[in-house]
């Protein structure tokens, strides 16, 4: 695990960003795990630029999105169909063929939960996974006491995720209650993992997930298990590592780094 602290979101949005650009230049058809949230907002906005501006291309890779709400049809705006579609999908030159965003809707849940780890496997596996934290340390939909081998599920949402957001909807009562979620193990089998995060209320978390035991009450700290994890973060969201001189240190000593 590498945590990687930047002054602000903007940089640590296209610190991410270009790790991804770098993953796409390498390999074309890359599979990319895609996270929704307003965490992520700023890495696909500059993922956005480096297409217009600099023919980052996408023609040839797939998407993968780790969750959706389950009841919201594809085009209410609140459904993560919804926000990739606004946010990302039509600003880039993904075929609309390899998008694969969890359905909401399906009519037979565990079928097509099997089917997602099935066609996640037949593509090849995800050669980045985009992640972003709860202010109670899950990733994706994966809530305290989350096995962490779990796999692909429909999963009942703690009443602080439903809290934290409801200020996406009109009223609390209207956020769903129910998701369909990557598991915390689908998630790991990635090659390389990117956690963002921002802002004080994020803290106490990360400091679980990077510092604290690895636990089903943190599923974030499942990543210290992961052998190319890196996380993103910015000032504040640094604020209760023990450690964080030392991640600042080794980001100042790495081969390449520049010179103070």
């Amino acid at each position: 695990m590498e945590v990687i602290i930047k002054p602000g979101y903007d940089q640590l949005s296209a610190a991410a960003a270009q790790q991804i650009a770098e993953v796409l230049n390498r390999k074309p058809n890359a599979v990319l795990g895609l996270a929704t949230g307003s965490t992520p907002l700023g890495v696909y906005k500059e993922l956005v630029r480096m297409h217009r501006e600099e023919s980052l291309d996408f023609s040839r890779c797939t998407t993968f999105n780790l969750d959706e709400y389950v009841g919201l049809p594809v085009t209410h705006d609140q459904s993560y169909h919804y926000f990739m579609h606004e946010n990302f999908f039509k600003h880039v030159n993904v075929p609309e063929q390899n998008i694969h965003v969890p359905s909401g809707t399906t009519s037979n849940f565990p079928a097509f939960c099997d089917w997602y780890e099935q066609r996640i496997e037949e593509c090849g596996g995800i050669d980045v996974q985009i992640l972003g934290i709860g202010s109670d340390g899950h990733i994706a939909f994966n809530e305290p006491t989350s096995s962490l081998s779990s796999r692909t599920r429909l999963k009942t949402l703690a009443k602080v995720t439903i809290d934290d957001n409801a200020r996406f909807f009109d009223k609390a009562e209207d956020v769903p209650i129910y998701a369909i979620t990557m598991g915390v193990g689908t998630i790991l089998e990635a090659d390389e993992i990117i956690l963002l995060a921002n802002g004080k209320g994020k803290a106490d978390a990360i400091a679980q997930a990077v510092e604290g035991p690895v636990s089903s009450m943190i599923t974030a700290s499942a990543l210290q298990m992961h052998p190319y994890t890196k996380f993103y973060i910015d000032q504040d969201a640094a604020s209760n590592l023990k450690m964080r001189e030392y991640y600042e240190w080794i980001q100042m000593k790495k081969p390449g780094a520049p010179e103070a």
